[in-house]
């Protein structure tokens, strides 16, 4: 068994997504195996709350903006106990960190992992804080690792792609008609569904658009999630004249409703990584249809694992749903390659041997 590590997340952001969840699970998981595992974040965050209901060790940083505040914030934070390595996970926590970090004699090792694939500038101050002021950065899939490496020139061997983890035991098929009871859905409908944080580039809207195209009234839209567009979406919804339309906002436990779902959608335009949701349906077993923007095509292989359509692209997107509700030996196919190729390359555990063997070799140099 490797030695135990101190290790510091950190964040700054105060939304509740796929990137939080995964902060979340990376530690407990890291916890569990016997690291000392601290997260520093903004008191009025989400992501603080949630990691103290989880257990987790979690100290109040004012760092959820850039400024001398959040500065002299992570410095404390820093200086209070000796860690082995710090993990940065957004742009602001990432510039403070960096910045506290030079202003101590004796400073962690600061791996940053980037979640998303929205643009990094081309500047002096980017390339000091990814060159000088970085051990290594992780990207959440390869192509975004190729970016930085291609367009950015940062050597090979300081940036690794370790896509986020999901529990396979957790997420498996189950009982449609029974999840459906359980969370008070209809048995009678073909449900599409997407689990998502409301948030433009997710693509809800496209998706509402393409089911009221199909003009069935045998399919229903389920949108789980919650966030700044949940307005618009409920009001876009009733433009479309949707009655068959759900919108539960966000749920502790997302499983029985992605196994109440007969298609998974999720057709981002925009800052995605591998998203956890896409592959949390896919270990469900569901058809699903995407983008390949970001790194989505390294778990969405079209005609394989999930359909893929163009993206910001109702007539494709609605084309795909008609495909799968017209072909279920098709859905089934998909449904099974997509398991298969998810419990292989998104398993939890091969997340944290692979972050475990990142910080133990940024610990050591």
């Amino acid at each position: 068994m490797s030695s135990a590590l101190s290790i510091l997340h950190t964040e700054s952001s105060l939304g509740w997504g796929g990137q939080e969840i995964r902060i979340i699970s990376e530690a407990a998981g890291l916890e569990a195996r016997g690291h000392d595992v601290t997260l520093a974040a903004s008191p009025h965050s989400r992501v603080y709350d949630e990691a103290k209901k989880r257990g987790l060790t979690v100290v109040a940083a004012p760092i959820e903006r850039k400024g001398l505040r959040g500065l002299w914030g992570m410095r404390r934070v820093l200086a209070s106990q000796q860690f082995d390595v710090v993990n940065t996970h957004s742009s602001t926590d990432s510039w403070l960190t960096a910045l506290a970090a030079a202003t101590l004699h004796r400073a962690p090792p600061v791996v940053r992992t980037r979640h998303i694939s929205a643009r990094v500038p081309d500047n002096a101050a980017t390339r000091w804080l990814y060159g000088r002021a970085t051990r290594h950065v992780v990207t959440t899939g390869e192509s975004l690792r190729k970016v930085l490496i291609g367009n950015h020139h940062l050597p090979a061997d300081r940036v690794s792609s370790v896509p986020t983890g999901v529990n396979i035991q957790r997420y498996s098929p189950g009982d449609r008609a029974a999840a459906r009871r359980a969370v008070g859905l209809p048995e009678d409908l073909k449900l599409v569904g997407i689990v998502a944080t409301l948030r433009s580039w997710k693509g809800h809207r496209f998706l509402i658009d393409a089911v009221s195209m199909l003009a069935r009234r045998d399919v229903g839209l389920v949108i789980v999630g919650d966030g700044p567009q949940r307005d618009a979406l409920k009001a876009l919804a009733e433009q479309r004249h949707l009655k068959r339309f759900w919108m539960p906002g966000n749920q502790n436990d997302v499983i029985p409703w992605m196994q109440a779902l007969d298609i998974f959608a999720l057709p981002s335009y925009a800052n995605e990584g591998v998203p956890q949701a896409l592959v949390q349906a896919m270990l469900c077993g569901l058809p699903c249809i995407t983008t390949a923007v970001g790194a989505i095509g390294e778990a969405a292989i079209d005609g394989r694992t999930a359909l893929i359509v163009q993206p910001q692209d109702v007539k494709s997107l609605a084309f795909a749903l008609q495909r799968l509700l017209d072909d279920p030996a098709l859905c089934v196919r998909l449904g099974m390659a997509a398991r298969a190729h998810c419990t292989i390359h998104f398993n939890i555990e091969v997340m944290l041997d692979r972050m475990e063997a990142i910080f133990h070799a940024a610990a050591r140099r």
